[in-house]
């Protein structure tokens, strides 16, 4: 090799090394900005889920007495984990109960007004801590609601794709006074806001699978030259069968929990039948009607009766639970089996105590008010004299109330309220999904305005008057960037002047937003004694009944 050979040699070894150790750079350089844009993708989520943990089991234990129903659902809890079923229990024993006398129950059947499985739920927090506990008595449902705020995160990036948004969204729930009062207390609804909004993000997930399978049937239809005139019949969804699922679980913890599987079945049908319009199928409504609907049911409906069933295993693994034996004592249909007939007329029952509940209650909240949270429902009060249980001052008063963060609640009401309307000018499929969970959360109890239910109920659709609240956020940020819906028109005049308009407004929209966020973490910090029962003086307890019915 002559010596201009291996200068050229070198040179190009030089320069390749060169090119080498700037890809490098860059490699490294694309690295690190990825590592931080997925830390910060993780953190906000992590950090509103922590928050939610401190808020909700931070002295979980206080009071250390059963508070509200809790004197139902956290006994009936125990007899299901020692009896397998809920057994009766004798005068005076929430006395005996506080102290720490559990096994005073009976072997007697109780009737009960609810399915087992939010109880059984309570019931994995009495085996891991104790009965005599409180804090076993809320762990489970504590746990639930730290659950929920992680998943309303991910729910509301899935419908977003911001992870700034979807922190805000689980940063809202975490602070939320209903949110925190819902988790600290041993009741079931929480575990049905859960299941609730795990079929809710499992419907979110169906809703572009299936599109997407279409879309690639549709595709390999046209290359083969075949008709597409029916459309296909979509069996693999698993997604649907996740939904059902997740709404049987539900209805097995209260049947409110069916309005959510029957709601989201019509709506499934309805996308799948706008999904067929769009990709060129010309007899759309009557294959979604004929072919899609029937499937969509057989993949819902039996998965869901299933789960709704298997919450009564302890039922039918024993013999003594409340109409066990009702079938061998009555004239029944002989092919069916006594157990299942016998469990059919218990339902039944129960269905007509249900609909029949009227006692009246102090407490009790017509539906017609529950979106402007006239009647919010007092969980537990104890005042205090100076020198009693601690109290330093005049008076004292350790109390506790469901209601939400009011800002943060008729935000979200004012919310529904605008997406109604934009819903109707502009259609986005996400606005449709949120108002088809309010609508299932909340229309139903309309029908039932002469029965006895309470405030706090709309635990259930709280998650989507938060989700609506963050639209309506993004909107005013410049996110959902694919929102529908036109932006503000400028009334012409040069680019500079445009932009500099635009500029504007943002940074109006930015410090509106922000003023508001403060004022509900404020309202938060003002009502966080009245929703872990923190003793405070008389006159402080006072200030936080802005309506004649919050006391």
């Amino acid at each position: 090799m002559t010596r201009s050979s291996n200068l050229d040699a070198v040179a190009s070894g030089t320069d390749r090394a060169g090119a080498s150790g700037t890809g490098r750079a860059v490699a490294h350089l694309t690295d690190w900005f990825s590592v931080r844009r997925r830390f910060w993708v993780w953190a906000g989520p992590i950090g509103v889920t922590l928050l939610a943990a401190v808020l909700r089991l931070v002295n979980l234990g206080s009071p250390r007495e059963l508070v509200f129903d809790e004197t139902y659902y956290v006994k009936d809890a125990y007899t299901l984990l020692t009896l397998g079923y809920e057994g009766q229990w004798p005068e005076g024993a929430d006395a005996l109960f506080n102290a720490g006398s559990v096994d005073v129950f009976t072997s007697e059947a109780a009737y009960i007004a609810h399915p087992p499985l939010g109880k059984w739920i309570i019931a994995l927090g009495l085996q891991a801590f104790g009965a005599e506990d409180p804090v076993g008595w809320r762990i489970s449902t504590a746990i639930v609601g730290v659950i929920a705020v992680a998943l309303l995160c991910a729910v509301a990036f899935a419908l977003f794709r911001s992870s700034a948004l979807a922190t805000l969204a689980g940063g809202l729930l975490a602070i939320d006074g209903l949110a925190i009062v819902m988790s600290r207390t041993a009741l079931l609804d929480n575990s049905l806001m859960l299941f609730t909004l795990l079929g809710f993000g499992a419907v979110v997930l169906d809703r572009r699978q299936s599109a997407e399978r279409l879309v690639r049937w549709i595709a390999a239809r046209a290359d083969a030259a075949k008709s597409t005139d029916w459309g296909p019949t979509l069996w693999w969804r698993p997604w649907l069968v996740t939904a059902g699922l997740m709404f049987g679980l539900a209805s097995a913890v209260k049947w409110s929990g069916l309005y959510f599987l029957a709601v989201f079945a019509v709506y499934t049908l309805v996308v799948d039948a706008l999904a067929r319009r769009r990709a060129g199928i010309a007899f759309w409504a009557s294959s979604t009607v004929f072919r899609q609907a029937p499937t969509s049911f057989l993949l819902t409906v039996p998965v869901a009766a299933l789960a709704y069933l298997a919450s009564w295993t302890g039922w039918f693994a024993t013999t003594g639970g409340y109409y066990r034996d009702w079938a061998s004592q009555n004239e029944t249909v002989s092919w069916l089996p006594q157990a299942l007939q016998s469990f059919w007329h218990y339902q039944v029952s129960i269905y007509s105590t249900n609909l029949g509940q009227d006692t009246p209650h102090a407490y009790q909240a017509n539906p017609l008010g529950w979106l402007l949270m006239l009647r919010p429902t007092a969980f537990y009060y104890r005042g205090s004299a100076a020198g009693e249980n601690g109290c330093d001052r005049n008076t004292c008063a350790e109390f506790i109330t469901s209601i939400a963060n009011p800002i943060l609640w008729w935000l979200g009401v004012a919310a529904i309220v605008y997406l109604v309307y934009r819903q109707i000018r502009w259609p986005d499929w996400r606005i449709g999904l949120i108002l088809t969970g309010v609508v299932a959360g909340y229309l139903p109890w309309l029908l039932y305005t002469e029965r006895t239910v309470f405030q706090f109920y709309t635990i259930v659709f709280l998650p989507y008057l938060i989700l609506a609240l963050v639209y309506v956020v993004g909107l005013l940020l410049g996110r959902p960037a694919d929102a529908s819906g036109p932006a503000p028109a400028d009334a012409g005049g040069p680019a500079p002047r445009l932009a500099a308009a635009a500029d504007a407004r943002h940074t109006r929209a930015v410090v509106a937003v922000t003023v508001a966020l403060g004022i509900v973490v404020a309202t938060s910090v003002f009502f966080l004694s009245a929703w872990q029962g923190i003793q405070v003086s008389g006159v402080y307890q006072q200030l936080h009944y802005w309506l004649p019915g919050w006391r």
